[in-house]
């Protein structure tokens, strides 16, 4: 009696890289929702009272640009860690990943260093609740992407080198988050 062949291996289901895919776009829409509003607002108030910012703040463009500078390195950083996790370089991988996730915390130092320069009072009115809904949850974002940035290098160096789906789905998540700052620096900082 001969045994039959056993059955190919399932496909993989990539369900971290489903579920960062829908973060991702769950996080960009609430971004571009805010960042809708900030710009409803906005006219309204240009039409109305001929001006939208309040009296005497000014957005400081030097730390604005820097975030928006930082985000080709973290792209192209996390994708070095890709590539060097496909590889199985952990060397490579490691520093990769350090690097993105200290250049998001530069972005979040350089969002906490414009919050205190513009010192904008929280109600002082629909200028300063949407600026800070719209720069908190961006800054928010960063976070979850620093925590990403850490827990994806744990989990490689740790052990987990045949696991690379982390690796992509990090790469993933900042590239949209690139995408979303993208937007908000144009809205918010750049056409005031």
């Amino acid at each position: 009696m001969t045994a039959l062949p056993s059955a190919p291996a399932p496909a993989p289901r990539r369900q971290l890289l489903v579920g960062v895919g829908l973060a991702s776009a769950a996080g960009a829409a609430a971004t571009g929702g805010l960042l809708a509003l900030f710009l409803q607002f906005r006219d309204r108030a240009m039409s109305t009272e001929g001006a939208w910012l309040p009296e005497g703040i000014k957005v400081p463009m030097v730390p604005a640009n820097v975030m928006l500078i930082a985000l080709l390195p973290i792209c192209v950083f996390a994708q070095w860690a890709v590539y060097s996790a496909t590889r199985g370089d952990r060397p490579h991988t490691g520093a990769a990943l350090g690097l993105t996730g200290m250049l998001g915390l530069a972005i979040i130092n350089a969002q906490a260093m414009i919050w205190k320069v513009m010192a904008v009072p929280a109600a002082q009115g629909s200028y300063s609740v949407l600026f800070y809904a719209l720069t908190g949850l961006v800054t928010l974002l960063a976070i979850i992407g620093v925590v990403f940035s850490a827990v994806t290098a744990l989990r490689f160096l740790g052990g987990r080198t045949a696991d690379r789906e982390v690796v992509v789905a990090h790469a993933l998540y900042w590239y949209a988050f690139s995408v979303v700052f993208t937007m908000l620096w144009f809205v918010v900082y750049v056409t005031k």
